[in-house]
């Protein structure tokens, strides 16, 4: 294939990367895990299961109101048993050679994930762990909100504007577009078309970074 730039006229500083469904799959693994929380507090475990990506699990905890329900408890429960669970868990086509040979100070991982699990996820994927892994303890306000995106930049050095961020969800890419970087949309794991104005990528297996640090396939 001839050599064409997403990014033809920028150079990049930095690239910032969710994790689940960018990086790797954890689909199945999450959806048996919510799964079973749903069915706990009598739930439509199809409702509860489009609610989880990209967001904080407080933040879908939160959102169904759940009488009398320890908010923390919760969020502990489902962290313990996804922490458990790795079944099926791998890494998006070309991500580990993608990412082994990027720079330490030019990446991050930037997850709504607490870092313990973010950390198994990413060894049972057979990913590098970052020098730079912003989690979902990190910040206060979860993606779409802008912080943790902005945060990642800050901890490498850099200007947002001067990042790109790797995502798949939209609650993710708002949150890129709100911290003001651009954004590539990877799509290897979407069962529909999503509407977006961003370039997008199936995987990792023919994104090559130039010198100067200009992307293409």
């Amino acid at each position: 294939m001839s050599e064409s730039l997403l990014f033809p006229d920028r150079e990049f500083a930095a690239f910032l990367f969710d994790m689940d469904g960018t990086v790797l799959t954890s689909i199945v693994a999450s959806e048996r895990v919510w799964g079973a929380w749903a069915r706990k507090h009598g739930l439509d475990v199809e409702a509860v299961c489009k609610c989880i990506h990209g967001r904080r699990a407080v933040e879908t905890v939160r959102s169904f109101n759940i009488p009398d329900v320890d908010e923390d408890a919760e969020v502990q429960w489902l962290m313990q048993a996804e922490i458990a669970d790795v079944d099926g868990i791998d890494a998006i086509a070309g991500a580990a050679a993608f990412l082994s040979a990027l720079p330490a100070d030019r990446w991050a991982v930037v997850t709504s994930a607490p870092r313990e699990l973010a950390k198994v996820r990413l060894t049972a994927a057979g990913l590098p762990i970052p020098a730079v892994l912003v989690t979902a303890e990190d910040v206060e306000r979860g993606k779409p909100a802008p912080d943790c995106f902005l945060l990642a930049a800050q901890r490498l050095g850099h200007r947002i504007e001067d990042c790109l961020v790797f995502e798949d969800a939209p609650a993710g890419i708002a949150a890129g577009e709100a911290a003001g970087a651009k954004v590539v949309v990877v799509t290897a794991t979407h069962s529909h078309p999503l509407e977006t104005p961003h370039p997008g990528v199936t995987g990792y297996g023919l994104l090559r970074t130039t010198a100067s640090g200009a992307l293409s396939f």
